[in-house]
């Protein structure tokens, strides 16, 4: 299979879908690479390397698009890449589909196959190739909350692990999952209070059980939500709904009733955030603030630890991608149900559910169309 890797531009986007010793595990199986010059040096991956492993060096990504039969990427595709897509080609990447009305229909209209990395999915029900960058941006959470809880961010002013004589500042952290427990390890570890919601019981215990009595708990209902929004200096939005629009459980009345400069760190925005005030930033410009209450909603928060993210990603996405390169995308999907559930688009149609929902699109079976 000819596979493509191309330089990532989104802004301050820094991660890249490929590095070498990945180059090497595609070419020692017969594949055909194709990089983007450039591609990698922002993470810490040189043009050198990639041409050692086997890789042809292109500037011109127009032609890597057109000659590849599978493009890996990190982010989703920008406007600007569109009509570089064409009919039968694999998108192989985050695509968070149900945040872009304006991407789906692109991918429908060139009929490109797309296998999203957040919907690949094991039969125990886990997501190995969001898993990754859910742990950073977990953790990258709350040293970034941290930052913007500083007043001159327009924060309270609040150290989250406090001094002695000093209230240490607290932190509410909705959902429990990959991200909620990163985000919590780090907020204990920091010396905060900490309060996690989950909807979850067996969840709440498995919390329980790991972080003892240095947490609180709570079921996630309206009321401990909004209890915990009052409380809070700093709240991380952790929920996910694989494939799926995030739930919007911060809503605008009640930023009114928060602390004055407390901060939200919205995590869920690549699926459209979980706050209603929530809309993407970049890491130039990060923050915002509503109701006198500082939002960081940057969508690709992993990509500013380039080299420890691509690192972390390349080694869950290598194994699907290999498969995929090996068997072909059709083989693959009726062979490996993690492939198949990753499948988003395919030749036209919607195969997500959860995709087709969010816009009010048909569904397509993904077995009646192969």
């Amino acid at each position: 299979m000819k596979i493509g890797c191309v330089k990532e531009i989104k802004h301050h986007e820094y991660r890249v879908g490929l590095t070498p010793s990945c180059v090497g595990s595609y070419t020692k199986r017969g594949h055909q690479v194709f990089i983007e010059a450039g591609a990698g040096s922002s993470a810490g991956f040189y043009d050198d390397e990639y041409e050692k492993a086997g890789a042809v060096i292109s500037s011109d990504k127009k032609m890597i698009f057109d000659v590849s039969e599978m493009i890996v990427k990190v982010k989703e595709p920008l406007p600007e890449e569109y009509d570089l897509f064409h009919e039968d080609q694999i998108l192989y990447t985050y695509l968070h589909l149900a945040a872009s009305q304006d991407l789906t229909e692109a991918m429908l209209k060139r009929k490109v196959k797309g296998v999203a990395y957040e919907t690949i999915q094991t039969e125990d029900g886990q997501l190995p190739c969001l898993k990754p960058m859910s742990e950073i941006a977990g953790r990258l959470s709350i040293q970034e909350g941290a930052k913007f809880l500083e007043k001159t961010f327009g924060g309270r002013g609040v150290l989250l692990g406090g001094v002695p004589g000093v209230h240490r500042g607290k932190v509410g952290i909705i959902g429990g999952g990959v991200v909620g427990i990163n985000a919590c390890k780090i907020a204990v570890g920091i010396g905060a209070e900490v309060t996690i919601l989950d909807v979850n019981a067996n969840r709440l215990s498995y919390l329980d059980d790991i972080f003892g009595s240095r947490i609180t708990t709570l079921y996630s209902t309206d009321a401990n939500i909004e209890a915990v929004l009052r409380d809070s200096d700093l709240v991380i939005g952790a929920v996910l709904l694989p494939g799926a629009k995030a739930p919007t459980l911060i809503k605008r009345e009640h930023l009114c009733k928060m602390k004055p400069g407390a901060v939200i760190v919205d995590v869920a925005v690549d699926q459209g955030g979980c706050a209603e005030t929530t809309h993407p930033t970049t890491h130039d410009d990060p923050v915002y603030i509503v109701d006198g209450v500082v939002h960081y909603c940057v969508a690709n928060m992993p990509g500013v630890v380039a080299l420890s993210s691509t690192q972390a990603l390349t080694s869950t996405t290598l194994r699907y991608g290999l498969k995929i390169a090996e068997m072909g995308l059709e083989k693959a999907i009726r062979e490996l149900s993690d492939i198949k559930l990753g499948v988003n688009t395919y030749k036209g149609h919607i195969v997500y559910a959860n995709v087709a929902k969010a816009f009010g699109l048909p569904y397509e079976n993904l077995d009646g169309l192969m």
